[in-house]
């Protein structure tokens, strides 16, 4: 049985995650890990006249309010995999998605590790390099961006 440990966050029910997810279930019998890191909402905001062209991000969300929407999103996204019929169980995890990936690893073991992310121009994950941060676990990582269900 080959095990993954999905990461994600605002990108859970993007299609691209679930044919991913789709196809390594298809491939062999497969179990699936989400890991959703708490990570605190960043929104854009634009000063009028200090700042007519770029945004600057500013979080809108607590820690705690973070993790309910993490928690929230976990739920909904093993149910909607269940219903495609993938094998799935998950937890949020900390803040920092490496920490929360390190967390899960020391816990069980997996196979590969699959990073789903909002598109480069938007994503705070990609913008910190974490697909290759994350090849320190030494593991395979597939990197999976998905622009339909960004920012739900």
């Amino acid at each position: 049985m080959r095990r993954y440990l999905v990461v994600a966050n605002q990108t859970l029910h993007g299609d691209g995650l679930a044919r991913v997810i789709s196809r390594c279930a298809e491939a062999q019998p497969s179990e699936f890990f989400i890991v959703v890191p708490a990570t605190p909402v960043l929104e854009m905001w634009v000063e009028a006249v200090a700042l007519p062209y770029c945004g600057v991000p500013y979080e809108t969300n607590s820690f705690e309010q973070a993790k309910e929407l993490a928690q929230e999103r976990l739920a909904e996204a093993t149910a909607q995999l269940r219903a495609i019929g993938a094998t799935v169980d998950g937890q949020v995890g900390d803040r920092d998605p490496v920490h929360a990936v390190g967390d899960a690893l020391r816990n069980a073991e997996f196979d590969e590790i699959i990073v789903s992310t909002l598109p480069s121009r938007i994503s705070r994950w990609l913008h910190q390099d974490l697909p290759h941060r994350l090849e320190q676990f030494g593991l395979p990582v597939t990197h999976v961006s998905d622009d339909k269900h960004a920012l739900q």
